[in-house]
This record gives structure tokens, C-alpha cells and sequence, in this order.
């Protein structure tokens, strides 16, 4: 039997608050959006108060190991040199590299390089040139708590044609960015990134995308950049999820490492670029959680 929160209970989400006075109308409003036929997230799924403390803790982390990375990268160091700065960064602050050990991934971090999609594997013998580009996808543990973020570097003298690639995912998340808001859909974030590439003449990867985070590495939901404006999942107060759109200068379709089992790479070899941050959907609008 189902225990039915009275609504002069404490509320569900932890804040002490009444129920009444807190989550009853919000409740009544995923009710209702459920029996239309609507997508919508489980308590499980959005963020109490102090699980977003203990996140952003974790984010101060994952944004300070990027900004070490940014200070340093330069032509002619090796991958491995950058998973040694994530990791010596990480533990330093008291954090722990969430990709290590990973489901059997073997770094504390995903450099990919070029035409390198996502998912790199850092090491000693793979070196920065100059005109590269690279993707350093960074995601850390504190006290439980998880972020994921990544951004991409130029490397040296880099061509007009993929500073333009750069250029355009970044602004593909920052249009998504500004569709996350209270009661709105993840379509709606989705079809800005996909029309904003598109009309730059890129394509989108497909079957690989965003996901919730913050009490696990991967949540739900699964967050793609391929549909419509009042498609997929409600973005309901309190939902946590990462925008990081991978996008390819060729066709859209990609291939995974047959040896590693990891790398995933445009299947034409042309370049492609992806930033990620991970967001907070208030009721206000949103809140960038880490960079």
C-alpha cells in the first residue's frame, strides 16, 4: 500500500517544509501532465535542496579541473599529461575522477581529439599538434555527489573551417540553454541545438546524447538533440541534466573502436566538436550547474 503524504507532512523532498506549502501543487501538476499522455520525471528525478548543495560542491571541482586544463594545455603535450593533471587536480581537492575505472574505462578523463567524437582515451604516446582540436570531457565524485562538464581546445594555429565548428556547438548549447525552462519539454532544447547546427551545415551524432546526473553518473533521462519542441521529458523544478550536443562538420554517422572498445569516431574522418554543461531547471528558469 501506497502511503499518502498528508499535507501537513513534512514534504517528500526534504526541505521541512509542509507539503502543502511545498511540492502538493507541483505534484498535482505532474498528475495531471501524466494523465495527457506526458513524459515526466519520478520523485527520483528531481534534485531536494541539500542533493543540490552537495552537487554543486562537486561541480566547484569539476569546473576547477577544466580551468587547470585550460591553463596548461598546449602543443606538444601528450594526452596522458592531460589525465594526469584531471586526476592530480580531482584527488587534490578531495574529489574522485568519475570516468576511472568506469565500467572498465581505464583514465580519469575523455580527450578526443579531431575526428574523435567522444570518449577518447588519454595516453602517453597520442601528442597535441598544432591546428588540432580536442574535446576534454571531465566528470568528478564528492562525498557522492556527481558533475560532468567538457569544453574544447584550439590547438595552436587551427583552421578557419574548425574554429567555425567550435564556434557554432557552442552556441548550439547556449540557444538550447535558453529553451530550459519550468514546464517546458526537452524538445525544446533539443530542436534549437538541432536547427542552429543545421543551418551551419553540420550534423548531429544521433544515438549518443545527454543524460540526467548528480546522484549517479548517468541518469535518466536520456537527453537527445534530434526532436521536436513539445516532445520528451517534462523539465519539471528540480531536474538535472546534462546539454552536450556532438557535433559533426560530415554526416552524422559514427563508428566505436573495434580494439578499445571506447572511442567513438566521425565514420567519414572529418572533425567534429562538443561542449557539455550540466543544468538545474528552476522555478525560475535554469541554473548552470557545472562548465
Amino acid at each position: 500500500m501506497i502511503h499518502k503524504i498528508g499535507r501537513n507532512d513534512p514534504c517528500w523532498c526534504g526541505s521541512m517544509k509542509k507539503y502543502k506549502n511545498c511540492h502538493e501543487a507541483f505534484d498535482e501538476r505532474i498528475s495531471i501532465l501524466a494523465s495527457q499522455g506526458k513524459i515526466v520525471p519520478g520523485h527520483e528525478l528531481i534534485k531536494t535542496p541539500a542533493q543540490i548543495e552537495g552537487i554543486k560542491e562537486s561541480a566547484k571541482i569539476n569546473i576547477a579541473v577544466l580551468d587547470e586544463v585550460a591553463d596548461k594545455i598546449r602543443p606538444g603535450m601528450s594526452t596522458g599529461d592531460i589525465d594526469r593533471i584531471v586526476y592530480e587536480t580531482t584527488t587534490k581537492m578531495g574529489g574522485i575522477p568519475a570516468p576511472l575505472n568506469y565500467e572498465g574505462f581505464p583514465k580519469s578523463v575523455c580527450t578526443s581529439i579531431n575526428e574523435e567524437v567522444c570518449h577518447g582515451i588519454p595516453a602517453d604516446d597520442i601528442f597535441l599538434k598544432d591546428g588540432d582540436i580536442i574535446n576534454v570531457d571531465c566528470s568528478t565524485i564528492y562525498k557522492g555527489y556527481f558533475s560532468d562538464s567538457s569544453r574544447m581546445f584550439l590547438i595552436g594555429d587551427v583552421s578557419e573551417e574548425k574554429k567555425k565548428l567550435v564556434r557554432v556547438v557552442k552556441e548550439c548549447v547556449e540557444l538550447g540553454l535558453e529553451q530550459v525552462k519550468p514546464w517546458g519539454y526537452l524538445g525544446d532544447m533539443s530542436e534549437a541545438v538541432f536547427t542552429h547546427a543545421r543551418e551551419n551545415g553540420y550534423t548531429v551524432v544521433r544515438n549518443i546524447g545527454g543524460h540526467g546526473v548528480g546522484l549517479e553518473f548517468h541518469e535518466e533521462p536520456w537527453v537527445g538533440y534530434i526532436y521536436r519542441r513539445g516532445t520528451q521529458m517534462v523539465m519539471a523544478p528540480g531536474l538535472m541534466f546534462t546539454i552536450e550536443p556532438m557535433v559533426n562538420m560530415g554526416a552524422s554517422k559514427v563508428t566505436t573502436d573495434k580494439e578499445n572498445g571506447w572511442t567513438v569516431r566521425t565514420a567519414d574522418g572529418k572533425p567534429s566538436a562538443q561542449w557539455e554543461i550540466q543544468v538545474l531547471v528552476t522555478e525560475e528558469g535554469h541554473e548552470v550547474i557545472s562548465y
